[in-house]
């Protein structure tokens, strides 16, 4: 049974389970609840910053609802599956606006960055409709403190005359459409994440928004850490070849994303039977080095679920300071001294699983 299908059945069965849940519960979980915001400092293009990051629930990603989407993603999971009005998307991106906004007074930060996500694409007018993303682009458009706007995108959703409606909203700001790339090599992408994202046409996107002249519209890749069904070794090598692609194709920064295993998931269900494991933090390690070294447009390493049980992770003595150079390392875009050299015991037995994995053909690391 292929990938896709036995996939399908996963998100299907999830999706099933999800649905009987909430309607076993007696108090419906309001969409509000659906919606996050919190806000950090970060790296932005040009310096150290402070970004807003917003998730604003949507009816559901449509690749996912549809195919069964990307084998490692649990948006679906968080989406509350159904249709939302416009005014209630208002709603509800005012509230968690106005949150962070009541936490922070903006006009105390010269670099400021919102990054705005939804359970799939923004571009969608199926899940954020033309005039909600407008509105939600006028009120980022009041502060002149804002430098640049992220959102994501699959590539069939970004077109010129969608582009140039938004930007011209926010016309000196940066407006930056985040693409899941996650690998260079189109067999992984299509047949182990089932990403539905051909090379043709992320070439295709990427272009179309770098042919946008009157305004500042860049797209950004993200790559993430080992998927499924490859090895350790593969996974690195893929990581770093992918970045090279990116920026050839005309990418303007990076955003890596090392695999955390989330419920309803294909990744979940291998994970659960022992037929894959999260990649070392390690890896990343080697490929902020040779990304840093080699490729010269802005990276960062996500550090989410460093050190946990379903997450990147090497040892206990390690994790935590590991996490808290590479966080150094994005934010400086530099690779310390101290990253460079950093070392442990368990690192013997990374070099070990990527000598091993691939003489036992093996797509899990090793035991001993």
């Amino acid at each position: 049974m292929k990938v896709q299908e036995i996939n399908r059945q996963i998100r299907e069965k999830s999706i099933e389970n999800i649905i009987n849940k909430r309607d076993r519960k007696k108090n419906k979980k309001p969409l509000q609840a659906y919606a996050a915001s919190w806000a950090n400092e970060d790296r932005l293009y040009d310096c150290v910053g402070y970004t807003i990051f917003i998730v604003l629930p949507t009816s559901g990603c449509e690749w996912a609802t549809k195919s069964g989407g990307c084998t490692m993603c649990s948006y679906i999971s968080d989406s509350p599956l159904m249709d939302i009005s416009e005014n209630d998307l208002v709603e509800i991106f005012n509230n968690e606006w106005n949150k962070q906004l009541d936490k922070v007074d903006i006009s105390a930060y010269d670099n400021v960055a919102i990054k705005l996500f939804v359970s799939g694409s923004f571009l969608n007018v199926n899940e954020i409709p033309e005039k909600v993303q407008e509105y939600i682009f006028k009120e980022f458009n009041k502060y002149d403190q804002i430098k640049e706007v992220i959102v994501e995108s699959k590539p069939e959703y970004i077109d010129e005359s969608s582009l140039k409606r938004l930007a011209s909203i926010i016309p000196n700001k940066i407006f930056e459409i985040g693409i899941g790339l996650e690998t260079s090599n189109e067999d992984t992408r299509l047949n182990k994440i089932n990403k539905g994202i051909t090379n043709k046409s992320f070439e295709k996107a990427v272009s179309t928004i770098n042919s946008v002249d009157e305004y500042d519209i860049r797209a950004k890749a993200y790559l993430l850490v080992k998927p499924i069904l490859i090895s350790e070794k593969q996974a690195i090598q893929e990581a770093i070849d992918s970045a090279s692609y990116a920026k050839e194709v005309g990418v303007k920064r990076l955003a890596y994303c090392p695999a955390t295993v989330h419920g309803g998931t294909m990744m979940d269900s291998l994970w659960k039977k022992g037929s894959y494991n999260p990649p070392w933090i390690w890896s990343t390690v080697e490929i902020i080095k040779e990304v840093r070294k080699n490729v010269d447009i802005p990276m960062i390493m996500d550090t989410a679920g460093f050190g946990t049980r379903r997450g990147p992770f090497n040892c206990k003595k390690c994790n935590a300071k590991l996490k808290s150079l590479i966080i150094k390392s994005n934010l400086e875009q530099e690779i310390s001294e101290e990253l460079e050299n950093f070392t442990c015991e368990c690192k013997e037995k990374w070099e070990a699983d990527l000598e091993f994995s691939d003489i036992l053909n093996t797509t899990t690391n090793p035991k001993n």
